[in-house]
């Protein structure tokens, strides 16, 4: 079950994709991605002021990375959503020095007894240094952190 990268995405430094398998139908995938509660296990601390609306704001907490110019606080943005097929996000740093501002975009489609969910993380500028080297870090905190975290909630829901 681990996450399959997309194998363009070492030639497109300004997107991360990711395609993932989880063995469960869209809408137990839709509930963990939308439940705030659920959002806050295997997300970021703070995802879970998360409100299905567009236009909806909240902010999450994670680790500061100075390398990257990260601060440790997103700023996130409902910007469009389709119940138990696609949601999307707006991204940004909350300190206004970090030029960050991505688009996190979750697309769910039915397969077989489960749920193909794409990641697809935009918007990395690749001649900042510290952008690439965001890239790289995130593109690792996808595929060997969060996703995981994610099939581990997904067990636990019944």
């Amino acid at each position: 079950m681990s996450p399959v990268p997309e194998p363009d995405d070492a030639d497109d430094l300004t997107t991360i994709r990711v395609d993932q398998f989880f063995p469960h139908p869209p809408a137990k995938v839709w509930r963990a991605l939308t439940d705030p509660e659920l959002l806050a296990r295997w997300q970021m601390p703070g995802a879970g002021d998360f409100r299905l609306s567009v236009g909806h704001r909240y902010r999450m907490t994670s680790v500061p990375r100075p390398g990257t110019r990260f601060s440790g606080v997103v700023e996130v943005e409902v910007l469009a959503y389709d119940t138990e097929r696609m949601l999307s996000l707006r991204w940004a740093d909350a300190d206004p020095a970090n030029p960050a501002d991505w688009t996190v975009t979750w697309t769910l489609e039915h397969e077989g007894r489960g749920t193909r969910l794409f990641l697809v993380h935009e918007g990395f500028d690749p001649d900042d240094p510290a952008q690439l080297m965001a890239r790289k870090i995130m593109g690792g905190g996808w595929t060997g952190h969060v996703l995981p975290a994610l099939g581990r909630t997904l067990e636990q829901l019944r």
